[in-house]
């Protein structure tokens, strides 16, 4: 993108003296799925949360709770989305009785339902290892959790506040084409970024006065649909300014037949649902995104800025990343689910070392092969910390002190949608294997894809089903097979 469009100074800033991962990836291209990969080192099939409808085990072990052990003081501050919460009906009534039932304590996966912050918030002391959190939940202008009780301290108008995730709130102008782009009456001081950064910086403050080191998770519900940037970040981009890219136009002859399908779709009010996109649309969204995007930028500057007043700074570890990506009109789709084009599975990682006592080189973008799998390995790691059982990520320390090594060959992306089973016509299973320069992919509707990322980086040529690619095909299928058998849980309960 280009940088006298996007401004993000404090981003440029971290990755100017830090470590980028150009090929990250993530182990599911759905949120819940792919966060409690990142903070259990475990695929989705083997930590059992494999979509969005299911809460993460109370019992499971994750590097959260590793560090809480080994002395430090953890928090989280902003989305979690480690329990369904507000997407906690998206698949139910497909069976007249679950698999199996919780054995935990009542209300053990109602922390992250927003009807629990109407009237006061709940005592979370333990939240998978988090000792405190601050929850900001659902996206967009919508105000749940302990942002709602924060933003009524402040004497909010609730008349200005959208406490429902599934429908727009009110706006001051809206995109006609899309009911999910508008500028939100909601002022910018009440909005998640600013209480995501307000928070983060107070638990900054009181982990300053401990002598423990800390873990703190700043977890922006932005960028994220809906697109609803408040006060002046509305009109911060024009949409006449804004590349669409250049996949725009892609018939998708060559792609998986439900693409087709989804590219066919007009906007819904369902607020998760792909569809297909035209410029027009894209731009206005993109546009709106965009000031999201640098309004964030602005709150990781005010945190790193008060890491420096806190005198933090020359001892504390950054690390920048996503949960997953989106399809922002490559290829003529919007959104997410089941396409595993790059927009959706590659994401920022970012690791900027502390100034003082590090030799980690500066400004360096590494080719090495990282997944969201391996952040929980790689904070360990550079905690000094012990692993647990059956963790199947690997530590990038290594990386971080040589760009030139690495510490895996492939990434495997994991995908269930469980939603087919209720007459979704989309499929039920994908997976999906970088290693070299291909891409491949097979979805359970007998599709598959072969891209080559070092002569088709935008994905358009599917090699699948091309004579001269057959041995690569073959290869990667092979590979693939035997990435699936070694990431088979063998995890051990105690």
């Amino acid at each position: 993108m280009a940088a006298t469009v996007f401004r993000t100074p404090n981003l440029d800033a971290l990755a100017a003296r830090g470590t980028v991962f150009d090929r990250a990836h993530v182990a599911n291209p759905i949120c819940m799925p792919n966060r409690c990969s990142m903070i259990t080192g475990r695929m989705p099939t083997a930590h059992g949360v494999i979509f969005n409808d299911r809460s993460l085990a109370w019992n499971a072990n994750t590097c959260i709770h590793a560090l809480a052990d080994a002395g430090y003081n953890t928090a989280l501050i902003g989305k979690s989305h480690l329990q369904h919460g507000l997407s906690r009906n998206v698949a139910r009534g497909q069976c007249s009785a679950p698999t199996q039932t919780a054995v935990f304590p009542t209300g053990w996966d109602t922390l992250e339902d927003a009807e629990r912050y109407l009237e006061g918030a709940p005592q979370i002391t333990n939240f998978y290892g988090f000792q405190h959190v601050e929850f900001a939940i659902g996206h967009g202008d919508a105000i749940t959790g302990h942002h709602y009780r924060w933003a009524l301290e402040r004497r909010a108008d609730l008349a200005t506040l959208n406490t429902a995730w599934e429908s727009a709130g009110p706006a001051l102008e809206r995109y006609p084409g899309w009911w999910q782009v508008y500028q939100p009456t909601l002022p910018e001081e009440l909005y998640s970024t600013t209480f995501v950064t307000e928070r983060t910086i107070a638990s900054l403050e009181r982990m300053a006065g401990s002598d423990k080191p800390f873990f703190l998770q700043c977890s922006y519900p932005d960028p994220h649909h809906p697109f609803t940037p408040p006060g002046k970040w509305w009109k911060a981009y024009a949409p006449e300014d804004m590349p669409v890219p250049e996949t725009i136009d892609d018939d998708l002859s060559a792609a998986p037949r439900h693409l087709s399908l989804i590219h066919s779709w007009k906007p819904s009010k369902n607020m998760v649902q792909m569809f297909g996109a035209n410029p027009e649309l894209v731009r206005h969204a993109m546009a709106a995104e965009f000031g999201m995007i640098e309004m964030m930028d602005r709150g990781i500057g005010e945190v790193i800025s008060a890491l420096k007043r806190l005198d933090l700074a020359d001892n504390t570890i950054v690390v920048f990343t996503s949960d997953h990506g989106d399809m922002f009109g490559d290829h003529g789709l919007m959104l997410k689910a089941t396409m595993h084009y790059q927009g959706c599975l590659r994401v920022p990682l970012v690791f900027a070392m502390p100034s003082a006592g590090s030799d980690q080189v500066k400004g360096i973008r590494t080719q090495s092969f990282a997944s969201s799998l391996d952040l929980a390995q790689t904070f360990l790691d550079l905690a000094g910390a012990k692993p647990f059982v059956d963790m199947q990520g690997r530590s990038l320390k290594p990386v971080l002190d040589d760009p030139n090594v690495s510490v895996r060959e492939q990434c495997l992306v994991e995908e269930d949608f469980p939603l087919a089973l209720i007459g979704s016509p989309l499929p039920l299973h994908t997976r999906t294997l970088y290693a070299g320069r291909f891409r491949y992919s097979q979805y359970s509707s007998g599709d598959v894809e072969l891209y080559d990322l070092n002569n088709d980086p935008q994905e358009r040529y599917n090699l699948a089903k091309e004579q001269a690619s057959r041995a690569d095909r073959a290869d990667m299928a092979e590979r693939l097979a035997a990435a699936m058998m070694a990431a088979a849980p063998m995890g051990v309960v105690a």
